[in-house]
């Protein structure tokens, strides 16, 4: 029963945090305790900025034994705001949270309204297991970054399936190679196998059926009372798995180590990253050390690894005298690109002398293994296996010989060389005022530049000026093979990917289209090649003055659209779902999927419907020409939607509250606006100013609509708000109120 936390029971004393709790650095009120103060939930201080996570508040040694979002890129700014509610919403969304609880256990528990457990920290674990708590089948510990540092690092702890606790390098793909410490309790056709850590301390396998022990890693401690003392179990920085116990009641004391996977520190497979091994030094201290011919990439950061001292290839240097290097009793990841029968180690290292590409021999048992650069994941040889492992390395002098022939030459050819590099400057300056005419040249007239092929206009990819064309094969890298799915959309399936550029990694999202037929190739790539032009700051439940800011960000992003571009765009898709938010709550615009280019002489196009349910525009159902006036009927309703918090389509209401343009009309002809209203911050006045906007937006007809420049006026307090008309269209004074709009 101490071990069993699938439902985390309430008690009278359970202190209980309602959803719309908040904390922040920037206040007092910047985390949550346990009952007992022994735990905090909250922020907590991570490099320059700050990280959320689970600490021992009482002790002397602020230890943090649960990170969230571990791995986010940047720490969070003190001006950061936790409410409960969004971060219920981030950890659990599929099921809502009615209020959460720091247990004295060290497990932050999220209930439903039914007190319930729907979320735990002690089933997501990130390095630690504290007393009480589990690892579950399939579920693992990873190591930290550094101390200060709680992003996932490079060791992790896996209860594998097959019921055996195992030590490996963080990587993706696990061979037995790796391992570098486990249980070896392997349990075929048994129930499920689970790590358990005792509030005695008694860490142990238990068969997760029976609750039996199956097997134990380190005995119960009798030593200390239970209440005074507590245990956790971390994989460390190092790699090592450690368990640890402190002292409730002696004042300043430290963590005591009870005990370790290892005494060899230098155990942790790959601990000195590639081309290096560990070695012990006198104090049993673990050193990095280079494979022969290589120093380390970071002097002050040895566990980075090592490269090759000479940059000259060797498929270059046959003139000059290059050896082999052995060294033993260390052993490397298999990543041979030739295997071949030798019968000694000297055939083997003739061998790789004699083939250019070979970088490194491995000789055992007449096996003669050729590799590459790099060597990955060492570890010692503990079982002896006789492995001679064979660095190919310049000899001395070799390297200085090598420049010093090169430098004679170049003596010789010194003033040919002058005169050539005089005239080649002469030539290219000529060649780059050339391209530069007719690069300016091209841009001018690029949209005119089309080709025929099968009797249809086809945009070449490499004339589109503001847009970067990819391969096939260069967005399959990116996307891993599009292995990563972040949606679905009515043309395709987006897929998460990573660019690399010079300055670092970008990550980017690939929509791959599924339903873009061949004659619509030059439409698609023209209007490529206009939201390639576009750069608007706006295009891509807050509070009223938010509610307010956001709005207007999306007016003016679609405004942008309509008048300021090369070309027009209509966006075909405005609604909620396509307005992200940034970390200054600015609204972007976002997914231009179903966006319509207008050419310069155009005001209007034919086109089957687009959109989405409930913010698509009445002309779009009666065959009518789209104009920009459909986007404009689209904010209209996304208007309300912000305004209002509801959707703009909701089954589950009343027949005439059902649809909000409809409703919204009702109550405002009738003077019942405030029954709109949701909270006591709105501004009435403000929001009635708001109401009108958007009833003038979702008129019938598109003429009577105002253009996207008038609503942003009016959003901006620069233009009149007249009273609007009907919804639909009023055959007697649709000219009037015409006059109204574009007076």
């Amino acid at each position: 029963m101490l071990f069993s936390i699938s439902t985390a029971q309430l008690n009278n004393n359970t202190k209980m945090i309602s959803l719309d709790s908040s904390i922040s650095p920037s206040t007092n009120n910047s985390y949550w305790l346990s009952n007992s103060g022994q735990f905090a939930f909250g922020f907590y201080k991570q490099g320059n900025g700050f990280a959320i996570g689970i600490w021992f508040d009482k002790i002397k040694e602020k230890t943090v034994i649960w990170t969230a979002n571990r791995d986010q890129q940047q720490p969070l700014p003190q001006s950061t705001t936790l409410v409960l509610n969004d971060f219920a919403n981030f950890v659990s969304p599929d099921q809502p949270a009615a209020s959460a609880s720091m247990l004295d256990s060290g497990n932050f528990v999220l209930y439903n309204s039914d007190s319930e457990a729907i979320w735990q920290s002690f089933e997501n674990p990130t390095d630690t297991l504290l007393s009480g708590q589990i690892l579950e089948t399939g579920k693992e510990l990873v190591s930290a970054v550094s101390e200060s540092n709680h992003s996932s690092g490079e060791f992790q702890l896996t209860m594998q399936t097959d019921g055996n606790l195992v030590l490996y390098p963080a990587i993706k793909d696990h061979l037995d190679y790796h391992a570098y410490w486990g249980t070896g309790t392997y349990w075929k056709g048994s129930p499920k196998i689970t790590l358990s850590l005792r509030p005695n301390g008694q860490l142990e396998l238990l068969n997760s059926t029976s609750k039996a022990s199956v097997y134990t890693l380190h005995p119960a401690n009798w030593i200390h009372p239970m209440n005074h003392v507590t245990f956790r179990l971390t994989i460390d920085v190092d790699g090592i798995l450690r368990l640890y116990s402190h002292s409730l009641v002696q004042v300043n004391s430290s963590w005591n180590v009870e005990w370790n996977s290892t005494n060899n520190r230098c155990d942790p497979t790959g601990l000195c990253g590639m081309n290096a091994y560990c070695v012990l030094d006198q104090n049993q201290q673990p050193n990095c050390t280079c494979l022969p011919g290589h120093d380390f990439i970071d002097q002050s950061q040895k566990r980075l690894g090592c490269e090759r001292k000479s940059k000259i290839d060797y498929c270059t240097t046959n003139q000059y005298t290059v050896s082999l290097v052995e060294f033993d009793k260390v052993l490397w990841e298999n990543n041979s690109y030739s295997i071949v029968p030798k019968n000694n180690r000297i055939d083997c290292e003739q061998d790789c002398l004699n083939d250019c590409q070979c970088e490194i021999a491995m000789y055992k048992s007449t096996t003669c293994k050729k590799l590459r650069l790099p060597l990955r994941y060492a570890k010692a040889d503990q079982r002896n296996s006789n492995v001679v492992t064979m660095v190919k390395v310049l000899n001395q002098n070799s390297e200085a010989l090598y420049f010093g022939v090169t430098k004679g030459r170049s003596e010789r050819v010194r003033n040919r060389f002058f005169i050539s590099s005089v005239l080649c400057i002469v030539f290219s300056f000529i060649f780059l005022l050339l391209s530069m005419f007719l690069c300016c040249r091209s841009n001018f007239h690029s949209h005119r530049i089309v080709y025929k092929e099968s009797n249809t206009q086809i945009l070449k990819v490499d004339e589109v000026l503001t847009v970067r064309s990819f391969t096939f094969n260069e967005l399959e890298i990116a996307t891993n093979f599009f292995m990563e799915p972040l949606g679905k959309g009515s043309f395709g399936t987006v897929f998460k990917g990573t660019l690399r550029f010079p300055d670092g990694e970008r990550a980017i999202a690939v929509k791959r289209l599924e339903k873009v037929a061949v004659e619509g190739e030059v439409e698609f790539l023209n209007e490529m090649r206009s939201i390639g032009r576009t750069h608007h700051k706006n295009l891509t439940k807050p509070h009223w003055n938010d509610r307010v800011k956001i709005a207007l960000g999306i007016a003016r992003g679609i405004l942008y659209l309509h008048e300021d571009c090369e070309n027009k765009i209509i966006h075909c898709d405005i609604n909620p779902n396509n307005i992200l938010i940034d970390e200054n709550r600015d609204a972007k615009i976002a997914d231009f999927g179903l966006a319509k280019l207008l050419m310069p002489d155009q005001t209007r196009t034919h086109t089957g419907i687009r959109g989405t349910r409930g913010f698509v525009a009445l002309e779009w159902h009666k065959g009518q020409p789209i104009t920009t006036k459909a986007d404009v009927y689209s904010f209209g309703i996304v208007l309300l939607v912000i305004i209002c918090c509801r959707p703009g389509v909701d089954d589950n209401l009343p027949e005439k509250e059902a649809i909000l343009v409809d409703w919204v009309y009702e109550c405002f002809m009738n003077n019942n606006s405030t029954s709109l209203m949701i909270d006591e911050e709105v501004n009435e006045e403000e929001f009635d100013r708001l109401l009108k906007i958007g009833l003038w937006c979702t008129q019938e007809e598109p003429t009577i609509r105002p253009p996207m420049k008038k609503v942003v006026a009016m959003l901006e307090g620069t233009l009149a708000i007249p009273i609007p008309p009907c919804i639909v269209s009023c055959n007697d004074s649709s000219s009037y109120f015409l006059d109204i709009v574009h007076a």
